[in-house]
C-alpha cells in the first residue's frame, strides 16, 4: 500500500494543515506514532488486518508502518462515545465509551450483546455495568429496529424482541437455546448473556415435562436466583430450571430439550447422536470422567460429553510456536506428559498435539482450553501457514550482502541508521553489550562500522510480530532508550515486545520459553499463572505467576531467570559467577558488608572466595545503555543522561558525596550538574 500526496501546489501552510486533518491522525489507542492515511491499495501482495474490527485491511485506511498497526478509515473515525444504544436503554444516561479490546478471560462479561462473542476488536462499553457491543455490531444494529425490553419468568434478565433476525448477518450462525434450530423467525434476545429463544418456543414453553433420564416423576418449571447443579450437564446454573422436589433432581432449561443430533463437519466428519441415558463414562474427546448424558458417533465408536461435540479441530495456543490439532487418539507413541500440567496424557483418548515433524508437543484438552485468553480457534488449516509467515517478518529491512552459505553478512536494520556487518568474535577483549537485549556480546553478532552499535544475530533476526506464550494477542517488537520491563521489573534500554494492551517485555524475558531447563534446579520448570509464593532465587513474593517445578516446591520469577551468568565488579579481578546455593551458615556480602541469606542466589568467585548480593554486583541499572536520557522525575532544568561510570570522582550536586558509579549528568556541556542516580538526590535538589 502507498499513500498518494494531493494538492501539492497549495501553499506550505495549507499543505501542513491538510496533512494534519486528512493524511495523518493521532489515534487515542495508538499514541506512539501518528497514523498515516493510505488512500489506495497498490501492493496486492500486502496482507494485514484491521486492529479495530479484525477484518482484512482494505484502503482507505490509516496505518503505522513502525508498529504494524492498521485501522480502516471507518474504524479510525468511529466516535469515542455514543450517548445511548437501543439494546441497553437501562443506562442510556451513562453513555457508551469506545474501548480497545474486551478482556477475554473476564467471566463477568458474556460477550457482545448482539453476536454473543468476545471478539478481538474495538467495542463500546456501558459506564455503569458489564454491557458491551463490539464496533461491527454497533454499526450494524443502528439500521435495525428493536422493541422495548420485556420481563419474562423464564429468564433472569429482561429480553429484547427482534423481528426478522435473519436480516442481521451475525445472528445467522446462532441457534435457539430451546429447540436448537436457526433463528429464522421472530426471537427474544438477552443483551446481558447468551440466552436467545424463538418467540414461538417461548410462547409454547411447557410448565411440566417428562424426561427419559428421570422416569419416576414429572419435572416442574421453577426459578432460582441462587446457583443450582444441573444433574444432566453437571454444571452450576441460576435462573429457571425443571425440577423434581421429591428426588432433588434439577436440570437447566436448556438441557431439558437437548439437541438429538449435533453435526458440524468443521469439528468432526460425522454427526453425533444423543444417548438419553445418564451414566458415568470417560469421554473419548477430552479423556475425563463425568456422570452425564452422552453423545455418540456410531461410525467412529466414540462417546463424548455434550460440550465436547464441538471442540475446535485446530487452535493456536500462545504457549507453542505451531498450531495444534485435536485427535481422538495418538498412535505409535510411548508415554506422553501434558506440557501444561505435566501429568500423563491418555493416548487412547482425545488430546491436542502438534503435527510438525520432530515436535512432540501434547496437551490435555481441558488444560489447553481452560483459559480463553491463551488460545485462538483456527477455522481453516491455511491460516496456520499465514501465522507462520507473519512470525518470519523481522526488523531486517534489507540484506545487502550474503556469503557462500547464503548467510546475511551485511544488513540494514530498522533499529539503526547505519549498515551492520556480521562478525564471529570481538577483536579485542572488551565488555560490549548487545543493544537489543543488553546482555554481553558473545559469538556471532552484527556490529556497526561507524559507531558502537552491536546486536546478537538472534536479536537482529527476531520477528517484528509474534504471538508470545504469555498472552494470545500479537506482540509487537519495538525499541526504546529507557523503559521498565513489566516482567523482570528492570529498567532497560534496547528492544521490547508490547504484549496485549499493557505489558512491556524486554528481550531477555521475551526469549524465555514457558517450559525451561535451569542450571539452578535439577527438574524442568514451567510457568504457572496462578503461583503467588516466594521465588527461590531472590526471596521476593510473586504476584503474577512464576516458573515452578512440577515435582518439588521450587519456583523462580522472570528477574532471576534472566540474570547474566557472569558479571564484572571491581571487587574481584575475575568474572563473578552466578551461584545457586551457599553451604555456609553465616554469610556476608563482600561489597556492602551486610548479612546475606545463604539460601538465596549470589555472585561468587571460587578462586578468591568472593561472594556478594546480586544487586550489589549488578547495581540498580545493569541493563541501561550509557548516555540514555533519563525519563523519570528530577528537578534540574535540563535533561539528564545516565552513565554507568564517570571519570574522576566529582561531587554530587545535592549531597556533596563523591560520585563513582550510576550517575546522572546534565546533557549541556556547559553545565556541571551531576548527581547520584538515587531517589533522594534527584528528587530534592
Amino acid at each position: 500500500m502507498e499513500m498518494k500526496n494531493e494538492n501539492e501546489s497549495v501553499s506550505e501552510n495549507e499543505n501542513e494543515s491538510h496533512d494534519k486533518s486528512v493524511q495523518q491522525i493521532q489515534h487515542p489507542f495508538h499514541k506512539e506514532h501518528p497514523l498515516v492515511l493510505v488512500a489506495e491499495q497498490r501492493n496486492e501482495g500486502f496482507k494485514a488486518y484491521c486492529d479495530g474490527c479484525g477484518e482484512l485491511l482494505l484502503a482507505p485506511c490509516f496505518t503505522c508502518f513502525h508498529c504494524n498497526y492498521h485501522l480502516h478509515k471507518q474504524c479510525a473515525e468511529a466516535p469515542l462515545e455514543i450517548p445511548n444504544h437501543r439494546l441497553h436503554p437501562k443506562h442510556s444516561y451513562a453513555g457508551f465509551f469506545l474501548q480497545q479490546k474486551p478482556c477475554l478471560y473476564d467471566d463477568l462479561v458474556y460477550g457482545c450483546a448482539l453476536c454473543k462473542e468476545k471478539r478481538n476488536m474495538f467495542f463500546y462499553a456501558c459506564n455503569d455495568c458489564f454491557f458491551f457491543i463490539d464496533i461491527k455490531c454497533a454499526q450494524l444494529s443502528s439500521s435495525f429496529k428493536f422493541s422495548q425490553l420485556s420481563e419474562h419468568d423464564i429468564h433472569q434478565h429482561p429480553l429484547t424482541f427482534i423481528e426478522s433476525p435473519m436480516a442481521i448477518d451475525v445472528l445467522k450462525r446462532l441457534n435457539c437455546c430451546w429447540c436448537h434450530e436457526p433463528l429464522t423467525d421472530d426471537i427474544y434476545l438477552c443483551p446481558d448473556c447468551t440466552f436467545i429463544i424463538h418467540k414461538r418456543c417461548l410462547d409454547k414453553l411447557p410448565t411440566e415435562i417428562d424426561l427419559l433420564t428421570h422416569r419416576l416423576h414429572h419435572l416442574i418449571l421453577n426459578r432460582s436466583d441462587s446457583d443450582y447443579l444441573c444433574n444432566l450437564c453437571q454444571k452450576q446454573h441460576s435462573g429457571p430450571f425443571y425440577g423434581c422436589s421429591l428426588c432433588h433432581f434439577n436440570i437447566n432449561v436448556e438441557c431439558a430439550w437437548p439437541r438429538s443430533t449435533v453435526e458440524d463437519k468443521s469439528r468432526h466428519q460425522h454427526p453425533f447422536t444423543i444417548l438419553m441415558r445418564q451414566d458415568s463414562f470417560i469421554c473419548d474427546a477430552c479423556g475425563t470422567e463425568r456422570n452425564c448424558i452422552s453423545y455418540i458417533c456410531s461410525t467412529c465408536s466414540l462417546m463424548v460429553h455434550k460440550d465436547c461435540t464441538s471442540l475446535p479441530r485446530i487452535i493456536k495456543f500462545s504457549r507453542h510456536d505451531h498450531c495444534i490439532f485435536h485427535k481422538y487418539f495418538l498412535k505409535d507413541l510411548t508415554r506422553q506428559d501434558c506440557k501444561i500440567c505435566f501429568k500423563e496424557v491418555r493416548l487412547e483418548c482425545g488430546s491436542y498435539s502438534c503435527r510438525k515433524p520432530g515436535c512432540n508437543y501434547v496437551v490435555h484438552v481441558n488444560c489447553v482450553l481452560e483459559d480463553k485468553s491463551l488460545y485462538k480457534v483456527i477455522e481453516e488449516e491455511k491460516q496456520c501457514e499465514e501465522l507462520e509467515e507473519k512470525s518470519m517478518q523481522s526488523f531486517i529491512i534489507r540484506v545487502i550482502e550474503v556469503n557462500e552459505a547464503g548467510e546475511a553478512i551485511k544488513i540494514q536494520h530498522l533499529s539503526h541508521q547505519h549498515c551492520l556487518v556480521l562478525a564471529n568474535k570481538m577483536e579485542e577483549d572488551i565488555d560490549r553489550k548487545c543493544d537489543g537485549c543488553m546482555l554481553p556480546i558473545s559469538n556471532i553478532f552484527y556490529y556497526c562500522l561507524e559507531c558502537p552499535f552491536f546486536l546478537h544475530k538472534t536479536c537482529a533476526e527476531l520477528p517484528r510480530i509474534k504471538q508470545h506464550w504469555f498472552h494470545q494477542s500479537n506482540s509487537t517488537l519495538y525499541f526504546d532508550s529507557f523503559k521498565k520491563c513489566d516482567f523482570c521489573n528492570q529498567r532497560c534500554s534496547g528492544f521490547f515486545y508490547k504484549i496485549g494492551e499493557g505489558w512491556d517485555m524486554c528481550l531477555r524475558c521475551a526469549k524465555v520459553s514457558n517450559i525451561i531447563e535451569c542450571k539452578g534446579h535439577q527438574h524442568f520448570l514451567y510457568f504457572d499463572f496462578k503461583y503467588m509464593e516466594k521465588c527461590n532465587g531472590c526471596g521476593e513474593t510473586n504476584r503474577y505467576g512464576a516458573f515452578r517445578c512440577g515435582k518439588c516446591r521450587f519456583a523462580l520469577d522472570f528477574g532471576c531467570l534472566t540474570l547474566p551468568h557472569l558479571a564484572l565488579h571491581k571487587i574481584d579481578e575475575h568474572k563473578l559467577k552466578l551461584t545457586y546455593h551457599d553451604d555456609k551458615e553465616q554469610s556476608y556480602c563482600d561489597i556492602c558488608e551486610k548479612y546475606r541469606d545463604p539460601s538465596l542466589w549470589l555472585y561468587s568467585c571460587s578462586i578468591c572466595d568472593t561472594s556478594a548480593h546480586i544487586k550489589c554486583v549488578l547495581g540498580h541499572f545493569p541493563f541501561l545503555k550509557d548516555g540514555v536520557t533519563f525519563i523519570y522525575y528530577h528537578k534540574h532544568h535540563h535533561d539528564l543522561k545516565f552513565f554507568i561510570k564517570v571519570k574522576g570522582y566529582p561531587e554530587c550536586s545535592y549531597c556533596g558525596k563523591l560520585c563513582q558509579e550510576e550517575i546522572l549528568k546534565c546533557e549541556k556541556s556547559t553545565c556541571n550538574y551531576i548527581i547520584h542516580n538515587k531517589y533522594k538526590c534527584r528528587w530534592r535538589y
